[in-house]
């Protein structure tokens, strides 16, 4: 029984059967394809960094876009409200750079 198993594993060691040279090419092509995923894995990781840093690069467009839109969607009673603000606190600005020119005369 020992020789008989010895013999057919030194069989099998001087030529592979069918199955152990499909066996081997199938994984070879398995190695071939996998190689080709991690290529594009890689291209396509290139690809996303440039994307996002084109993106980037729009931050500050994007930013003042989102402004314009805030201030166009508000209600106009608020923007008025907004606008008397701005110009009630200019002419206290003005009152008082008059006065303190007017003290300097």
């Amino acid at each position: 029984m020992a020789w008989n198993q010895s013999h057919a594993s030194g069989d099998r060691t001087a030529s592979p059967t069918v199955f152990e040279q499909q066996r081997e090419e199938l994984v070879r092509e398995i190695a071939v394809g996998m190689e080709q995923v991690l290529q594009n894995m890689n291209r396509l990781n290139r690809n996303l960094e440039s994307v996002i840093a084109v993106g980037n690069e729009f931050s500050s467009v994007e930013a003042l876009w989102s402004q314009f839109e805030n201030f166009m969607g508000r209600p106009e009673e608020e923007v008025e409200e907004q606008g008397k603000r701005k110009v009630s606190g200019n002419e206290a600005i003005k009152d008082e750079h008059e006065s303190d020119s007017a003290g300097i005369q």
